[in-house]
């Protein structure tokens, strides 16, 4: 028995035209809040100001999508994180400073050890290196 498996589900469904139901109910949305605003408005100059955001914003909703996410997403958490309490963790405290007394008297004499190696010894690791064993 075959199954068809869906494809592009990532996708919407193109409803009206070119756009999908989401695309549509913003476009739509922007455009009657903007004839809204211009038979309310008496200045046509002032209407023009006000609707010019709205419709950008509205363009904004439908078809930018920054990172592959909708533009609303962003909208909702810069919104969320505006209003939303704030919690600080982490607060710098100043301390006061530590000091240690350091001895700085050199008399003492320092003696190194050189490592006890045989020139057998000596020869089985030049050739170990040379062959990169």
């Amino acid at each position: 028995m075959k199954f068809q498996v869906p494809q592009f589900i990532e996708m919407e469904d193109k409803i009206f035209g070119p756009l999908s139901f989401k695309e549509f109910t913003y476009v739509a949305g922007g455009c009657g809040l903007s004839f809204i605003l211009y038979r309310y408005i008496p200045s046509f100059l002032i209407a023009v100001i006000v609707i010019a955001p709205v419709l950008s914003f509205a363009g904004l909703l439908a078809f930018y999508r920054p990172n592959n996410k909708p533009f609303i997403e962003i909208v909702q958490s810069a919104l969320t994180f505006a209003i939303g309490s704030k919690l600080y963790i982490w607060k710098k405290e100043k301390k006061p400073l530590q000091t240690k007394e350091v001895d700085f008297s050199y008399n003492e004499r320092v003696t190194t050890s050189k490592p006890d190696l045989s020139e057998n010894k000596l020869n089985t690791i030049a050739r170990d290196l040379d062959l990169k064993i």
